[in-house]
């Protein structure tokens, strides 16, 4: 499907009506690979640019192989949740998600294979979110989750509930052919009442995937609440505005 050319006038000055149309050619390409649907010309050229806009954003914010959130997307929701925790006390786990030997399937299957594996895990990993949380691909065979609001007193037991979910699945490679998958998961919780950083966290939590992964793989280690040690650098934080807060 093409998409017809946009003749985009947006009401500006006399002066401003020779200035240049905008170029959306590349902008239309990838939203039309993307399968996104746009407004058609008879509800007008605003609400068809509005498309565009939201489409992009969206694009902008997804990992093009998985669907997942990606990166970036992830570190701003992790972002918005340390405010949370720091203003409000409530409790939020991070867990760091990493498929076990990921390299091996790549090796022996080429990566075609892998890219099924990530995208079954990645599926098995958006069907154990609330809608509140958040579960992204982080990088490469790396995954990661944000669930705020939810107690020390549950982490293992939702972890344990991922890790079950995805060594429950098999993947088709090829006609006859799957591999099962399995991961390890490292997960950390936020300090209350302290505003802490996004790289401390998720250090923390990458230091309990280490755990799970030096204790054979297809396990979830948690840090043990409440964390005893606050870094100088939160304590720097506990009383910094907030980077959400509305400027006087």
């Amino acid at each position: 499907m093409n998409y017809p050319a946009f003749n985009v006038d947006t009401p500006q000055p006399p002066a401003d009506r020779s200035a240049p149309a905008l170029r959306l050619e590349l902008a239309l390409q990838l939203l039309q690979q993307s399968g996104v649907v746009l407004p058609d010309a008879a509800q007008g050229e605003t609400a068809r640019l509005q498309a565009v806009i939201d489409g992009l954003c969206n694009l902008s914010s997804r990992d093009a192989l998985t669907g997942l959130a990606n990166r970036r997307q992830f570190e701003l929701a992790l972002a918005r949740e340390i405010d949370r925790v720091a203003r409000a006390g409530e409790p939020a786990l991070v867990l760091m998600i990493d498929i076990d030997h990921f390299k091996a399937i790549n090796d022996t299957h080429g990566h075609s294979a892998g890219d099924l594996v990530l995208q079954e895990v990645a599926r098995a990993l958006h069907d154990c979110i609330r809608p509140m949380d958040t579960v992204a691909r982080f990088g490469g065979e790396e995954f990661a989750m944000i669930l705020p609001n939810c107690p020390p007193a549950f982490g293992h037991a939702v972890a344990e509930r991922v890790r079950i979910k995805v060594q429950g699945r098999r993947c088709t490679i090829t006609p006859g052919t799957e591999v099962a998958v399995t991961v390890s998961l490292g997960g950390a919780f936020a300090p209350q009442w302290v505003r802490s950083s996004a790289p401390l966290w998720i250090e923390r939590a990458d230091q309990q995937l280490y755990r799970a992964k030096a204790a054979g793989r297809n396990c979830a280690c948690l840090e043990q609440p409440p964390v005893s040690h606050v870094s100088p650098e939160e304590k720097g934080l506990l009383f910094s505005a907030s980077m959400f807060q509305d400027s006087e």
